[in-house]
């Protein structure tokens, strides 16, 4: 895939308001049937959107080239890739930053720059003011009753004291009624001031539907200094009213749920033969209302003989093992078995990549998240299961994560 030619234009009359910029990029690719995405990168305060002036173009069967050389554009990738779930990566046919305002990044040899720009001038009103989002065509996903999740919890920890499995990350489905009038970019606009840590996601395309998302979970990241970040999250706990994160006591079952993961990551990096890296925890971070066990590593690209690091870990990363289990392949398998529901895109990942500046991606497991279905929506959360799993503790843990989206429905 070229990477697009792009300028800087002016967007004359643009509306004083972020969040009307936002409606009105958002209008013109919704009623011209194009892939968007709208983000906020943790720990920041304004969005960013990228728009594709092609549905095709943003159909892709590989992870995306994290280099500078590579496209720039919006990554949407579902759990596990097939016809029903296509890998999506969206062009950046149209960047706009809400750092500045009245300027876009655009392909001015796409004929669609100049439908675009009409628009702009003239912006269209919608007869209703609700957005035609893109819906996806696939049946809703089952979505399991207590007693069922109890099955699988405990399918899944016989699986593990078998020796079939080390560790499966076990996941549902549940749907709740849309409230009258909602908004998806109002709920946006609420996820990123409840969760100002997360990565808060709102994309919209043909095939996939449309998802929004609150995410505490970094998959890969490169940043300006060249600097390649992951994580490791697992173990999963309320943040009480007054209670401090260093206050926090863990059991065994998610410190050993947390180690798994870890030492997955550590042997991504063997495999690579990469030595030079550094690791930092675990310590508990806070995300939303939750707690979680958190080890970071890093490497400097600068300083190592492995230019392709960020794209060879997103592949053998992706689905990891804090999704999907341990063995990877094991674990893959015994979900598709026993799960009895698709993911679709939740557990996948998402984010930008060389946006707004080249070298540089932000890639999250797209977690915290739900899809929109009118007149509901379908919320996923899931839960690391080992050999000591409680069902009913479980359950309570997937209703605990099941409220952090369901906030933006309130």
């Amino acid at each position: 895939m070229s990477r697009p030619e792009v300028e800087s234009v002016a967007w004359p009359n643009a509306p004083e308001s972020a969040s009307e910029q936002a409606r009105q990029l958002l209008t013109f690719a919704l009623l011209h049937k194009l892939p968007v995405a709208l983000w906020r990168l943790p720990g920041t305060e304004r969005p960013q959107l990228c728009l594709s002036f092609s549905a095709e173009a943003a159909l892709t069967g590989l992870p995306p080239a994290l280099t500078p050389e590579a496209p720039a554009g919006f990554a949407f990738f579902p759990f596990r890739d097939s016809d029903h779930n296509p890998a999506l990566f969206l062009p950046a046919d149209v960047f706009w930053d809400a750092d500045r305002p009245t300027e876009l990044q655009l392909s001015t040899t796409a004929s669609s720059a100049v439908a675009l720009r009409a628009f702009l001038a003239s912006p269209e009103e919608l007869a209703d003011g609700q957005l035609p989002w893109h819906l996806s065509s696939q049946p809703l996903p089952h979505t399991a009753t207590q007693s069922e999740y109890a099955a699988l919890v405990e399918t899944g920890v016989e699986a593990i004291r078998s020796g079939e499995v080390l560790k499966v990350v076990s996941s549902r489905a549940a749907r709740r009624p849309l409230p009258a009038g909602f908004d998806a970019l109002r709920a946006f606009e609420s996820l990123c001031q409840r969760y100002p840590q997360a990565f808060v996601s709102l994309v919209s395309a043909p095939g996939a539907g449309t998802w929004l998302g609150a995410s505490p979970e970094v998959l890969v990241t490169i940043d300006e200094a060249g600097i390649f970040r992951t994580m490791a999250l697992a173990g999963t706990q309320p943040l009480t009213p007054g209670m401090l994160p260093s206050q926090a006591i863990w059991r065994q079952k998610e410190i050993e749920e947390q180690a798994l993961v870890s030492r997955y990551i550590v042997s991504c990096f063997k495999q690579l033969r990469l030595r030079e890296y550094d690791e930092t925890g675990p310590r508990t971070a806070v995300a939303g209302e939750l707690l979680h066990l958190r080890t970071d590593f890093a490497v400097n690209l600068r300083t190592v003989p492995f230019p392709t690091l960020g794209t060879d870990m997103l592949r053998l990363l992706h689905p990891t093992s804090a999704v999907g289990g341990m063995p990877r392949q094991a674990a893959l398998e015994f979900l598709h078995r026993h799960e009895g529901y698709d993911r679709a895109y939740y557990s996948g990942f998402l984010g930008p990549v060389n946006l707004p500046q080249r070298g540089v991606a932000r890639l999250f497991v797209n977690l915290r998240c739900l899809q929109l279905r009118p007149p509901e929506a379908v919320l996923y959360a899931g839960t690391g299961l080992t050999a000591d799993s409680d069902p009913a503790r479980e359950w309570s843990e997937t209703e605990m994560k099941l409220s952090t989206v369901a906030a933006a429905l309130r």
